[in-house]
């Protein structure tokens, strides 16, 4: 039987460059901007607390808050990787799909202002690292 031998030669730059203690602190520090941006919806949620009592309740509970944290991801990885004009595909997309609702205008208040705040805090979010970390993260 005949086997096909390899031979696996491993370059030391590369491993430092993908594998050392520098990929591990960007992925530390990617890890941390994704969690920060996830935990702001705790954040959002007590801002929007006063308004909410005037809001009817629609779709499926909890879905509003998981969906703004998958908003806040994208925004960020989008932010990190200077893809400024994709963050309006994400509003769009939110806005086509409550739109029947927001011709109530409370409803349109409410959601205006929940997006709104959801959105700049992912920004300035993505803006800082971005000023903090440079093109480390990238």
């Amino acid at each position: 039987m005949n086997y096909i031998k390899f031979k696996f030669v491993v370059d030391p730059v590369v491993v430092q460059k993908y594998c050392g203690v520098g990929m591990l602190f960007k992925i530390l520090v990617l890890a941390l901007g994704y969690l920060l941006v996830a935990i702001f919806g705790v954040f959002i949620r007590i801002l929007l607390r006063p308004y909410s009592s005037q809001i009817e309740d629609s779709g499926i509970q909890g879905a509003g808050f998981l969906i703004g944290i998958f908003e806040r991801i994208l925004i960020f990885t989008f932010v990190l990787a200077d893809q400024y004009a994709a963050i309006s595909i994400i509003f769009a997309a939110k806005s086509i799909a409550r739109f029947n609702e927001l011709n109530e205008r409370n409803f349109a208040e409410y959601y205006l202002l929940g997006t709104f705040i959801s959105i700049t805090l992912a920004i300035v979010t993505g803006v800082i690292f971005k000023l903090v970390f440079g093109t480390l993260l990238i």
